[in-house]
């Protein structure tokens, strides 16, 4: 099932960093008929307005992209959040997917789904062999569920629901808060500020020992469109590059990109997570992708972005309840409304 450039495409977490990648792609290849309303226009926690959007604009393919999404302290912050709100997403979107026909939808989910002490690198098989990591738990598992109910409607219904579990991501639109991004936009945004304040050090939460696979988003983009063309296997597939590195040198790499002249100190009293979680690619490199964006050049574009958006916070709180929590599934920052 291949898409044309003509198909009608809903783009679910548009305006976030993932869906906005993927609309990229899109564009680039020539689709027009896209459909990615923000949470101003639509909001996904909302089952009676997401099926509402369904019935009126009928999707063909459907990218799930949309998710509440932080770094260790968010994840720590606001366990509720992060369970509630993104099961309510997924169980709206693939519910109104099935109601209406949708020919394919692919799933994202995360490498957090997988147990803490998992062997590296990660096979997909996994998945439920251990326990999970404390810190991201309530996250992890709401994946996980958004996994399982891809796998019961393609094996009830015989609908073709595909679920791929990319690594840590980076790159254009990010979130550089403060205190709920993750590790890489964290160390942009700590590295130029203190390179622009003159500060003599950059202080890094935890050892400095765990290990991060990072993967452009702009590839993760490729590697959707090209799952969504080549993949209708009933399984999980991870997406990566297949490195990782300890956060002590990816902090190098961000303090050499930046300029910054001064010393690095990490705080161990900080949590570190998982001591390392690298997935392995072999399923997805058979069918004959690969990544193409090297960390240090995708560092020095992420640097870019952040510099022309002066350090993106993204938009929070559209009304009470619901477009507040879809703004932040969209932005992925959680702040407390």
């Amino acid at each position: 099932m291949t898409l044309q450039a003509q198909s009608r495409v809903f783009v679910a977490g548009g305006t976030g960093m993932v869906g906005s990648a993927v609309l990229r792609r899109l564009r680039k290849d020539g689709f027009t008929n896209l459909l990615a309303p923000s949470s101003l226009e639509l909001d996904l926690t909302d089952q009676v307005a997401v099926r509402g959007f369904f019935d009126a604009e009928r999707p063909e393919y459907v990218f799930l992209a949309a998710a509440v999404v932080g770094g260790i302290h968010a994840n720590n912050t606001y366990p509720a959040d992060f369970i509630t709100s993104n099961l309510e997403i997924q169980m709206n979107v693939i519910q109104s997917s099935f109601a209406t026909e949708v020919k394919k939808l692919l799933f994202l989910g995360s490498s957090c789904i997988y147990p803490r002490d998992a062997p590296q690198p990660i096979k997909e098989e996994c998945l439920l062999s251990g326990p999970l990591e404390p810190t991201n738990e309530a996250y992890a598992v709401a994946k996980i569920a958004g996994i399982k109910l891809c796998e019961a409607f393609n094996r009830q219904f015989g609908t073709n629901y595909i679920s791929a579990m990319p690594t840590n991501l980076y790159g254009p639109n990010d979130n550089y808060d403060p205190l709920n991004s993750h590790v890489l936009p964290a160390l942009i945004r700590r590295f130029h500020e203190a390179a622009q304040a003159g500060d003599e050090e950059v202080v890094v939460w935890g050892t400095g020992r765990p290990r991060r696979e990072f993967l452009y988003v702009d590839d993760l983009a490729d590697a959707c469109l090209f799952l969504m063309n080549h993949y209708d296997g009933p399984g999980i597939i991870n997406v990566g590059c297949g490195e990782d590195q300890t956060i002590a040198e990816l902090a190098n790499v961000v303090k050499e990109v930046v300029d910054f002249r001064g010393r690095v100190r990490f705080d161990p009293s900080k949590p570190d997570g998982t001591p390392r979680k690298l997935l392995d690619l072999e399923k997805l490199h058979t069918l004959g992708w690969r990544h193409q964006t090297p960390l240090r050049e995708g560092i020095a574009k992420a640097c870019e972005d952040y510099l022309r958006t002066g350090g993106r916070t993204p938009r929070v709180g559209v009304d009470t309840v619901g477009g507040s929590l879809q703004s932040r599934a969209e932005a992925g920052t959680l702040p407390r409304p």
